[in-house]
């Protein structure tokens, strides 16, 4: 059955099936095959988008410019001061706005439901670089790159390290279970994802013939990964009082060599970046040897 997504939002990919992901999954490689090329499409040529950011990104922001300038399109970008979003004018007044002026919008932020709002009242498709939930754009990236270097997706054995209740933990599962990768969530229990969420992507992975597993066991987490994923354990937004407690207890869930060396010769891993490596941030200065993992 073709695919028409022409005007639909990109909120969370629970709102998108298994065919109108692979589809994104698709189009996404075709552009990355003309990029590499050299070949100019202007594919959008004459269209204008903005890009709200209420939490600043190097890698979203620059993502989102580039490939408005490959696609063609006019891109205007407003960060946390550029806007009177929420401040002076509702979130209704600015998505009807924008919404007037643009034909697309980008937000990345803190609220799932504010994104959602957008989409409800701007009457353009919205997409979401990141909320408090979901983080759906990140997820076409990881699904295209775990495709290229495996060849495939379906049956892959994905794991992720870390705290599974924040955005990444939440889309990755979501991601796995749409795509027919088994999902494993490695972490202390306090940071288990949402009993709801978990639920529900475990319904969906049982239709794609894929699991969804939660454990506090990290030999039983590594042990014949295909992909060991993680992300830096405490988000942006969150307290600096957390960092102690938190690295306390995500500690023996760091990655480094013992748990790739359980994963097998052949697996990959990966980060969405930021990450706390070394010290040779302003952040890793801070916290020293204890924000490190020796990966």
């Amino acid at each position: 059955m073709p695919v028409n997504l022409h005007g639909k939002s990109y909120l969370k990919l629970l709102d998108f099936t298994p065919a109108e992901i692979r589809y994104l999954l698709d189009l996404s490689r075709n552009f990355k095959d003309l990029k590499r090329s050299g070949t100019v499409h202007k594919y959008l040529e004459g269209k204008n988008i903005v890009l709200l950011f209420e939490k600043t990104s190097t890698r979203t922001r620059c993502a989102f410019e580039v490939a408005g300038a490959d696609l063609g399109l006019g891109v205007t970008y407003l960060d946390p001061a550029g806007s009177q979003m929420g401040k002076k004018e509702s979130i209704p007044d600015t998505a009807r706005v924008l919404g007037r002026m643009y034909d697309g919008i980008e937000y990345r932020g803190f609220s799932q439901e504010l994104v959602e709002e957008l989409s409800k009242y701007a009457g353009v498709p919205v997409w979401n670089g990141l909320t408090d939930r979901f983080h759906p754009t990140q997820m076409l990236a990881d699904l295209l790159t775990a495709e290229e270097k495996f060849g495939r997706l379906k049956g892959l054995n994905f794991t992720y390290f870390g705290d599974a209740r924040n955005n990444m933990g939440n889309s990755l599962m979501v991601a796995c279970a749409k795509m027919g990768l088994n999902f494993t969530a490695c972490a202390p229990k306090a940071l288990f994802p949402d009993a709801e969420l978990v639920q529900t992507c475990q319904k969906i992975a049982a239709d794609n013939d894929c699991t969804v597993t939660l454990t506090e066991d990290v030999y039983r987490g590594a042990a014949g990964a295909d992909i060991i994923y993680t992300d830096i354990w405490v988000s942006m937004g969150e307290p600096d009082a957390v960092w102690e407690a938190r690295i306390k207890l995500l500690k023996p869930y760091q990655v480094n060599r013992t748990v790739m060396d359980l994963a097998g010769s052949g697996a990959i891993f990966m980060h969405c970046l930021p990450s706390f490596h070394d010290t040779r941030t302003t952040v890793g200065a801070r916290r020293g040897r204890g924000c490190r993992s020796d990966r």
